[in-house]
């Protein structure tokens, strides 16, 4: 016992010196002086605001058949906790936390625990969100200190439930509202292109078999494509997401539509585990109905995101009201068509694309009536191929500059030429302001078109 516990009392000690609650004193020192906020360093002062850190966790069955998980952290944090149905779950909500916790943890069963998963969730909120087995409720949160270096261990106690009792104390709190764009000092006429990496935060999308997070990979591909952009300097660029934080779904639709954007491109990264050989990018547009039902699944499962972090799930912007609006979501479709073949032609020429290049479904995404939106899947997490691409610095490089060029090229066609030089420009991308001279006829969809061929 005492060489296993060492190694954990090393790590705590580690994680309580990096937060300055733990300061080791040499031999022989005199004890310091009394403390004076005023004159200690700025760096000093705001240790104790910085985020715990979270150095282990594990579950194990407590008596009457209840499950309990123990959080290992580096100071006390304030924990409420929660349950809600469809699907089941315990919710901790925790201010911020920084995980560090191994990767295999929390995909082990154990008891009532079926699964569980941590992230950020919102700006300074962090949550952890147990996938229940079977229905319990939470008996007990509570924190204590254990004495031997000083570490804060959170337990969370749950015991089994009936239905009905677990169906009343079940709740569907709020999701966060993300930040709203920042104003702008002037008018900058430039059309505005909003990058959505997926998932983030408590959502970590789909998980490679290395290990290696969906929302990681897609928001590094998503940083790339942002600085090519803004590199160019004739778009201007916002992301819904800038660091490892959840956004809800309709918040995403929310902060394109608030900004008045011109485009939105949401970037994402699939995965079939039971199918590794298939593989590809997708290019998607919003639709009612799904052009099949390898899409209507993945849409479904994508849609499922805000649930998997605890959030509720409303139906969010772009519900069709009015014949008024049903023709403005029509026009704005096309344009997200229009784009997405741009798009193919330039993608097909640097990456594999998939046997159905184009496809469309009911994306919650893409359900802007008036920002033409596209998501796009760069390939399979299931396929090794596809993964080693994914991770490749000079992949992303060159797929990266092709979406910039696309994103360049589809303002550049709709723009006079006097605009296109970078005179003032009207808005681009909402349909009423379109004219029919300026956009052409409607664009038929990419299923129609052969891929190009792809070099080795």
């Amino acid at each position: 016992m005492p060489t296993r516990a060492r190694p954990i009392r090393l790590l705590v000690r580690a994680a309580l010196v990096a937060t300055g609650l733990f300061l080791p004193a040499a031999a022989g020192a005199t004890p310091p002086a009394p403390d004076r906020a005023a004159e200690r360093p700025a760096a000093e002062r705001s240790a104790a605001d910085r985020p715990a850190v979270a150095i282990a966790a594990e579950t194990a069955v407590i008596p009457e058949g209840g499950t309990r998980l123990t959080v290992v952290l580096s100071r006390p944090v304030e924990a409420r906790a929660f349950v809600m149905e469809r699907p089941d779950r315990a919710i901790v909500d925790l201010p911020e936390v920084n995980f560090q916790l191994p990767p295999e943890a929390g995909r082990k069963r154990e008891g009532l625990v079926a699964s569980y998963r941590y992230g950020l969730f919102a700006p300074g909120r962090s949550r952890i969100v147990i996938d229940l087995a079977q229905a319990a409720t939470v008996a007990r949160v509570a924190t204590t200190t254990r004495p031997r270096d000083g570490a804060t261990l959170l337990t969370i106690d749950l015991a089994r439930s009936d239905r009905e009792a677990f169906r009343r104390a079940a709740q569907a709190p709020e999701p966060p509202r993300a930040a709203g764009p920042p104003a702008r000092e002037g008018v900058d006429s430039r059309p505005l292109v909003i990058i959505d990496a997926g998932h983030g935060g408590i959502d970590p999308g789909a998980i490679a078999g290395n290990g290696v997070y969906e929302k990681d990979i897609v928001f590094g591909v998503a940083q790339g494509l942002v600085r090519r952009l803004e590199a160019g300097g004739r778009i201007r660029v916002q992301m819904t997401r800038d660091r490892d934080v959840f956004v809800p779904l309709a918040e995403r639709v929310r902060i394109a539509r608030d900004a008045r954007a011109d485009l939105f491109v949401s970037i994402h990264a699939d995965s079939i585990s039971a199918a590794p050989q298939v593989r590809g990018a997708t290019i998607y547009t919003g639709s009612e109905k799904a052009t099949d039902a390898e899409s209507a699944r993945l849409a479904d499962r994508e849609n499922k995101a805000d649930a998997a972090a605890g959030a509720d799930q409303g139906e969010g912007p772009g519900d069709v009201a009015d014949i008024l609006q049903e023709l403005t979501l029509r026009e704005t479709r096309g344009f997200s068509a229009r784009f997405a073949k741009g798009l193919f032609t330039r993608l097909s020429g640097v990456m594999e694309m998939s046997t159905k290049p184009h496809r469309e479904a009911g994306f919650r995404v893409l359900r802007s009536p008036d920002v033409p939106s596209v998501l796009v899947e760069l390939g399979y997490l299931s396929s090794k191929r596809d993964l080693d691409l994914l991770l490749s610095d000079e992949w992303r490089l060159n797929v990266t500059g092709q979406m910039a060029e696309a994103i360049e090229a589809f303002f550049a066609a709709r723009l006079p030429p006097a605009i296109a030089r970078g005179t003032e420009a009207p808005r681009i991308g909402k349909a009423a302001q379109i004219t029919p001279a300026q956009i052409g006829p409607a664009e038929i969809g990419l299923g129609q078109i052969a891929p190009a061929p792809v070099s080795p």
